[in-house]
């Protein structure tokens, strides 16, 4: 599971493609589930909330910087 401050610490240019790997991660993870060749049924959760992080910190980093230009 990914920490929410080890994502800000990567950075906002590398956020879309971090989201980009977990989304393919995700869906390999789908596609063994449907043929059977699940091994950790865990790990699509833990996928899925990673996204959901990477998601919503790219959001914040998108406010913080309207507001930012907003007032300037």
């Amino acid at each position: 599971m990914t920490k929410p401050t080890d994502i800000r610490a990567k950075g906002a240019e590398n956020l879309p493609g971090m989201l980009l790997d977990l989304r393919k991660e995700q869906f390999n993870l789908r596609f063994q589930r449907a043929t059977g060749q699940t091994e950790g049924v865990g790990r699509v959760r833990q996928v899925r909330r990673d996204i959901a992080r990477v998601k919503t910190i790219m959001s914040e980093q998108k406010r913080s910087a309207a507001a930012s230009s907003a007032k300037t």
